[in-house]
């Protein structure tokens, strides 16, 4: 009796999207692992490599137009299809040391970021809108919870582009509403044993 042959396993897919979908979606990358803003300047890459525009608002990741303290930004500069809109005050002081907490200055520029965001929700041109860092700006009294919410329901009015946003921390209400939720999670992590942020690595 001779045996049969195996169909080959037909090779698993993304199936097309049915017509009924929203084609945009919203991403949220949180968590206290390292890796949320790398994610976006992939995903950044990706899309000028596939044709698209970019816009990426920063909130609390100033630039004073001398001192750079993000490394990925002298590239970015230089893509014709990204446009860079970094917001936030200067952290690092002249004697090294780093401020904390949130003064009038620093909620502007946040507001001002928010206010960006706003604007390039209801007529920009972009086809991938990130805001890095919009939830830890949340978390540290810069925004509000309902600054955000009030940014989804802006964007659910007029899906014109795929949105994301980062930060350390969710809550309940913001995962109900996104479409990807992905949390990198700290495992391990050389600072544990005294290594410092390196240029070209974590900045």
């Amino acid at each position: 009796m001779t045996k049969r042959k195996r169909t080959p396993a037909r090779p698993r897919v993304i199936p097309p999207a049915r017509a009924e979908e929203r084609i945009h979606q919203v991403h949220v990358y949180y968590g206290y692992g390292k890796g949320k803003t790398t994610s976006c300047i992939g995903l950044a890459v990706r899309a000028v490599g596939a044709g698209r525009k970019v816009d990426l608002v920063q909130f609390d990741k100033g630039y004073d137009g001398e001192t750079e303290h993000y490394s990925e930004r002298h590239v970015l500069r230089q893509l014709d299809r990204v446009r860079l809109h970094p917001t936030g005050c200067e952290r690092m002081m002249p004697d090294g040391t780093f401020r904390f907490g949130a003064e009038p200055q620093d909620i502007q520029e946040a507001r001002r970021g928010l206010e960006i965001a706003r604007m390039l929700l209801r007529k920009g041109t972009q086809d991938l809108l990130i805001l890095d860092e919009i939830l830890a700006a949340t978390v540290y009294g810069l925004l509000e919870r309902e600054d955000v919410a009030s940014l989804l329901d802006l964007y659910d009015g007029d899906r014109r582009c795929e949105l994301v946003l980062t930060g350390h921390k969710v809550w309940d209400a913001l995962v109900e509403r996104v479409d990807l939720a992905t949390e990198m999670r700290k495992v391990k992590h050389y600072y544990a044993r005294g290594v410092p942020a390196r240029e070209g690595i974590e900045f």
